[in-house]
């Protein structure tokens, strides 16, 4: 990595648990981020239906170089 990081926000999503919604969240933004270098996970939340957790979610920052020219 440069000596400059980006960082971004995100939200990731999954049925099946935390961990899940966080690799969401850095599989999506490699999409279109290129060396995402690291991941802070700031929270967890639920949501809730009928009594039972029903989806995970994982608020994350993501860390990546900026490019030098």
């Amino acid at each position: 990595m440069s000596g400059v990081a980006k960082v971004i926000e995100l939200i990731g999503e999954s049925d099946s648990g935390w961990e899940d919604a966080v690799k969401d969240a850095v599989q999506k933004a490699s999409q279109t981020v290129e060396g995402i270098s690291g991941v802070e996970v700031l929270n967890f939340t639920a949501s809730v239906e009928q009594g039972e957790v029903a989806g995970y979610k994982a608020n994350v920052k993501l860390a990546f170089g900026v490019k030098d020219r």
